[in-house]
């Protein structure tokens, strides 16, 4: 039996600090994901065409016939405003289009990452609109946009600094 309060705290402290050490980093532990799988990058970029080629035909051509054949049948919306599902999305924005006919937005980069694509867009109503900065992620699963995200800020007249928001 220890006979100082200063060794028995020093032993519960060892004793803790060798069970945080063996314990094994979960998911939640840790922003970087593992690096033991394997990355599909043919994948990856057939997910990027495809998303980049829906968006460009939807928001840039109004074309929404494109969202029968690419979006999943049980596809997810994120966005508050816009239903869930191909055929509400389709009304939606067939709606949109009528009132904003000079409606276009600019892929300014993209990425993927396994089944999640990343567009950084601008995205204007007419050519006089500085318009918005938007971030859209998508979830895609056996070739289908299945599911979609999106943050969406106004690109202000002044900013606090001299960079660009694209």
């Amino acid at each position: 039996m220890l006979k100082t309060p200063f060794l028995r705290r020093a032993l519960a402290a060892t004793a803790l600090l060798a069970l945080v050490a063996s314990h094994p980093a979960s998911a939640e532990d840790s922003a970087v994901p593992p690096q033991t799988a394997t990355r599909n990058l043919a994948q990856e970029e057939s997910n990027r065409a495809l998303v980049i080629r829906f968006y460009n035909a939807v928001f840039n051509q109004h074309d929404l016939g494109i969202a029968s054949t690419v979006l999943a049948p049980d596809y997810i919306q994120h966005n508050p405003h816009v239903p869930s599902g191909s055929p509400p999305f389709i009304s939606f924005f067939t709606e949109h289009f009528k009132a904003n006919p000079e409606a276009r937005s600019t892929i300014v980069r993209s990425a993927a990452d396994g089944d999640l694509v990343f567009l950084h867009v601008h995205s204007t109503s007419n050519p006089q609109d500085r318009g918005s900065a938007i971030v859209d992620i998508f979830r895609v699963d056996h070739g289908k946009i299945a599911e979609h995200w999106d943050v969406i800020q106004p690109v202000p007249e002044h900013a606090a600094n001299e960079n660009t928001m694209f």
